[in-house]
């Protein structure tokens, strides 16, 4: 039987929503192993001067718990 873990993370970037949630898969699986998806919880932007500055999301990442054995 397969046990799926679920953690919520939030992630910013300059450049794209696409580059936060990568930015968000690359520093959780610096220490999550067996990542399976992310969902997308909500999405921001930050405006400065009348211009997005960076964009935000908090994402749910589902990674699959394997045994010690």
């Amino acid at each position: 039987m397969s046990i799926v873990k679920v953690i919520e993370v939030i992630s910013a970037s300059e450049k794209s929503i696409d580059d936060a949630i990568k930015n968000a898969v690359a520093e959780v699986s610096k220490t999550v192993r067996n990542i399976d998806s992310v969902y997308v919880k909500d999405i921001k932007a930050h405006v400065k001067d009348g211009k997005v500055s960076t964009f935000g999301v908090v994402c749910n990442i589902s990674f699959r718990v394997t045994s010690a054995d």
